[in-house]
């Protein structure tokens, strides 16, 4: 027999979860002790089962309890989830937006892919290329986002977070062991000349180029595959593979910031939705760095 569940009995029972006492999730929620201590009854008879132990100061979740609290988070979340989409008016028109190759298999594309399935009115153009292209696009007004990097730390654009620069490389192969160092790098790249290889003549280590390639895709598939080390950021890093830190005589080789510029020629309402979820996307990100 499937037994109902109310939105407002699941609200109730995570109030008093969270907070461990009737009173306090009456606060929370703007009901009285009462009120809640008669929802978590009418909850607890639908079920047949007790959900909380009453204590001297407080309750504290019993194992069915227990059991029941991702599902009641699942259900808020979820109707919280319809009840924001359907107070939003949908957005619409087009977007432009360029990303770097870095963030295209991992931050970016969850973004992009909620935020076209909440607007699927908007057109939205995706542009995966260097900093520098992409500063050109927005000077062109070919692009209306963009997503780049700052190293000389002078811009005054909006900082999405600090993904620092490290070098990486496979758990399996140990290509970091190996004297000259194989190194992967981008072709006719001015950022690998004056950062990365520069992080390794400081140290005085030797090195040779063994991989070459023009996206960031390829320096990762370098080092999943043992081919040689690479400099990735930090967020980046793939399974398998592993940071090389100071204990291993590397150094960070750049901290740079991670930008979100605009088109200051146009805006749209969805232009500054895209945006939005842009930041919404690299704050797990940002708060790490903060930590």
């Amino acid at each position: 027999m499937t037994i109902p569940l109310d939105s407002d009995l699941m609200r109730a029972f995570l109030a008093v979860a969270d907070t461990g006492s009737v009173t306090r999730a009456a606060d929370r929620i703007g009901r009285t002790q009462s009120a809640v201590s008669m929802q978590i009854r009418r909850l607890e008879d639908s079920l047949g089962q007790s959900l909380f132990l009453r204590q001297p100061r407080g309750v504290e979740l019993t194992p069915r309890g227990e059991q029941l609290v991702p599902y009641a988070r699942r259900v808020v979340g979820l109707l919280d989830e319809a009840a924001t989409a359907l107070r939003v008016k949908p957005l619409v028109g087009p977007v432009r937006i360029g990303i770097p190759d870095e963030y295209s298999e991992t931050v970016l594309p969850r973004a992009l892919a909620a935020f076209a399935e909440r607007h699927p009115g908007v057109e939205v153009t995706v542009r995966c290329d260097h900093s520098e292209p992409q500063l050109a696009a927005l000077r062109a007004d070919e692009l209306d986002l963009a997503v780049t990097y700052d190293w000389s730390n002078t811009s005054a654009d909006e900082v999405l977070c600090i993904d620092p620069t490290v070098w990486v490389t496979s758990v399996a192969h140990d290509q970091h062991l190996r004297d000259p160092l194989p190194v992967s790098m981008y072709f006719r790249s001015d950022w690998c000349r004056d950062f990365m290889l520069r992080s390794l003549e400081q140290q005085g280590m030797g090195y040779r180029k063994a991989f070459e390639c023009d996206m960031a895709s390829g320096l990762r598939t370098a080092v999943r595959t043992g081919l040689a080390i690479a400099a990735l950021s930090r967020s980046t890093i793939p399974a398998g593979c592993r940071e090389l830190t100071s204990a291993d005589g590397f150094p960070i080789v750049d901290s740079s910031r991670v930008l979100l510029r605009r088109n200051p020629r146009g805006s749209s309402p969805a232009i500054d939705g895209l945006a939005e979820m842009i930041r919404e996307a690299f704050r797990p990100l940002a708060g790490r760095d903060a930590a």
